[in-house]
């Protein structure tokens, strides 16, 4: 079995964040991902769901925006061929946990791809709303949040990404995900949801 060690990153500690400027991404944060009985649990995302909570509720006490997405699929979906029937449209794996509910205000952008902006609104509403710096959080890093980091990236947004918001099946996944957002994209990765504040 190969070993590779995977390069350092810059993490830091604290940043403040214009609230008007601001929006919150929450990747695919639904029972097929982040509940238990879900068809594609990932058991780190338990661990998330706390400190996504208190993310979500200082950005809406300072008016930052809300964003989810939602992955989404229908009947002979390609991807069912790479990981099975999950997030089907309508289902109960396909809706967002309930610790995490968007509330009123709050935008769902159903996606078909690990891409949140692939054939999505995103963009146009992001710019509607003069968004600029991006907060991301949800599951799978090396996956849907890295691929939803990249694309931001390449729009010019500012991507932020707390480490205690983001889950994925491995450590390694977790860390070569991290390791991209901060080398490829040059997205700043944060230590805790609790050292983002909105301004």
């Amino acid at each position: 079995m190969a070993s590779v060690k995977v390069p350092e990153y810059r993490v830091v500690d604290s940043v403040s964040l214009p609230a008007r400027e601001t929006a919150v991404i929450v990747v695919d944060m639904q029972n097929d991902f982040a509940h238990p009985d879900g068809a594609l649990f990932v058991p780190s995302s338990r661990d998330t769901i706390a400190p996504i909570a208190r993310l979500l509720e200082k950005a809406r006490s300072a008016g930052a925006r809300i964003f989810y997405t939602q992955d989404t699929h229908y009947d002979d979906d390609p991807e069912y061929r790479i990981w099975g029937e999950h997030a089907r449209h309508g289902t109960w794996g396909w809706r967002i946990v309930d610790e995490l509910a968007p509330k009123e205000g709050d935008i769902v952008v159903k996606k078909t791809r690990y891409d949140g902006f692939y054939g999505t609104p995103l963009d146009d509403l992001l710019r509607i709303y003069g968004v600029k710096n991006l907060v991301v959080v949800g599951t799978v890093a090396n996956i849907c949040v890295l691929h939803t980091v990249a694309s931001a990236a390449l729009r010019w947004y500012k991507v932020y990404v707390p480490i205690d918001g983001i889950s994925a099946l491995t450590e390694f996944d977790m860390h070569a995900a991290l390791r991209q957002i901060d080398f490829l994209y040059k997205g700043v990765i944060v230590r805790s949801v609790d050292g983002i504040s909105f301004s």
